[in-house]
């Protein structure tokens, strides 16, 4: 089915933070938009007020009218819904056109000039680095995001005039493999997802693979010292950028009173002086990759130096609740060993000189298995760690698998301690933690209002 043929939308699974982005697409299209979720959150809800209507219960009969002509009805589904689903199993016997989230996406990237991200981590934060650049530039964008903007309020910045799309190109089921990018960056290759992949060197081909798919006449940016090697079309451009080595790279980077600045070295125009609305040092990476993509699309200097100041990041990265000189409370969606290293060496170098601790719920079982270790590892750099239990999200418990793995690598010198998390909100009234940062991909996030609460009233 063309887009232009589709009359109404309907999402399996809409209240997750990437089918929400695309929902809003086909709100702002004017098309009737309906859907299924398991339970209502504020995504949803706020979903609601937009337009689209939403029930919570299992079941064909909620399915709209509008929604039931399989000759003008597109069907969304993401891959966290069993195929025993009633309402996906009535779709597919009435041979509606059901397509996977990141199928729809692919269809953009066809008739958009795809601007995506990919990589175990740092995608949503540098692709919405990038669409925030480019949308308040003269060349704008339509972006699809894995997180809240706190710039907008959103996940999702519609357009009707620019030929730009900003994705974010997520490896989980060989997703961006529906994507024809444009331009993209990769952040990193770290394996991840064995349950799906299997092996460290099926991970790495998957993202070789992903190369492949850039158009001719675009661009690939990848992150100094990848173990992968592209394997990209001609006609592709192919360049490199760190935080301080590359075709893209920063110099003369101040770290100083809150505040961060730096000059972009770049082959298109070095760009001095870009100062980070949200100083972070781990931004200065994923700037310098937000700013080569943005630049690529032909933003100015200025536009790149008023983009990175005027970013405030995203709700759940790095995202500060309490910021004084007697409290921090912050919440990281780090939820891989290596994003949890960037994270604890951020706030190594920002509070070098106060108590870190780390309330860590993992997530996944399988991944907990299979980086039991590196969590460990990474996390030992902080001085304090709370381990809470597990979050499953799409899986059942292994045998042996706990956070208690996690709990006996950590180093020597490190307080440790386990605890549910319904004791979390206890242990903060209890205790009197100077910087205090809350890890995690699961629902330990819904105790972060009562947690800011507790802990402002100890000022």
């Amino acid at each position: 089915m063309e887009l232009n043929e589709i009359k109404a939308v309907y999402f399996i699974g809409a209240g997750g933070i990437g089918m929400s982005a695309i929902a809003r697409y086909f709100l702002a299209k004017g098309l009737v938009v309906a859907g299924y979720d398991k339970t209502p959150t504020d995504l949803t809800r706020n979903l609601e007020k937009e337009g689209m209507l939403l029930h919570y219960e299992e079941n064909v009969d909620e399915i709209p009218h509008a929604c039931k002509n399989p000759l003008n009805t597109l069907v969304v589904y993401t891959p966290a819904i069993p195929s025993t689903h009633k309402e996906l199993v009535f779709f597919r016997e009435n041979n509606f056109d059901i397509q996977k989230r990141a199928q729809v996406l692919g269809t953009l990237t066809r008739t958009h000039k795809g601007i995506c991200v990919a990589g175990t981590h740092g995608k949503t934060s540098t692709s919405t680095m990038c669409a925030h650049i480019l949308h308040q530039s003269h060349i704008d964008c339509n972006a699809f995001l894995g997180g809240i903007s706190k710039d907008y309020g959103t996940n999702y910045i519609l357009s009707k005039d620019s030929e730009y799309v900003v994705i974010e190109a997520d490896e989980f089921d060989r997703s961006f493999h529906w994507l024809r990018p444009y331009a993209t960056v990769i952040t990193s290759t770290d394996p991840d997802h064995l349950d799906i992949y299997g092996t460290k060197e099926a991970y790495l081909e998957s993202f070789q693979h992903y190369t492949t798919l850039i158009q001719p006449g675009g661009a690939l940016i990848i992150k100094k010292g990848l173990e992968m090697t592209p394997a990209v079309v001609d006609g592709v451009k192919v360049y490199e950028y760190s935080e301080n080595k590359g075709d893209f790279h920063a110099e003369n980077i101040k770290i100083e009173n809150g505040e961060i600045t730096f000059d972009f070295i770049s082959p298109i125009e070095n760009v001095p002086n870009i100062r980070l609305g949200q100083p972070i040092p781990i931004n200065i990476e994923n700037g310098v990759a937000a700013m080569a993509l943005a630049q690529i699309c032909g933003c100015t200097a200025d536009e790149l130096r008023y983009g990175m100041s005027s970013y405030h990041g995203v709700v759940r990265r790095f995202d500060f609740k309490i910021k004084n000189d007697k409290h921090v409370l912050l919440s990281d969606y780090a939820h891989h060993p290596k994003e949890i290293y960037q994270s604890a060496r951020s706030l190594k170098q920002l509070y070098s000189h106060r108590k870190i601790t780390a309330i860590f719920q993992p997530h996944l079982y399988s991944r907990t298995k299979d980086f039991y270790k590196d969590f460990a590892d990474a996390l030992s750099l902080l001085d304090e760690v709370i381990l809470c239990d597990i979050y499953p999200a799409r899986e059942l418990p292994i045998e042996g698998v706990t956070s208690k793995l996690i709990y006996d690598c950590l180093k020597d010198g490190v307080q440790k301690q386990m605890i549910h998390k319904e004791d979390l909100l206890d242990l903060a009234r209890e205790r009197d933690f100077d910087v205090l940062v809350i890890l995690g991909a699961g629902d330990i996030e819904s105790y972060m209002p009562q947690l800011t609460k507790i802990i402002e009233s100890k000022e």
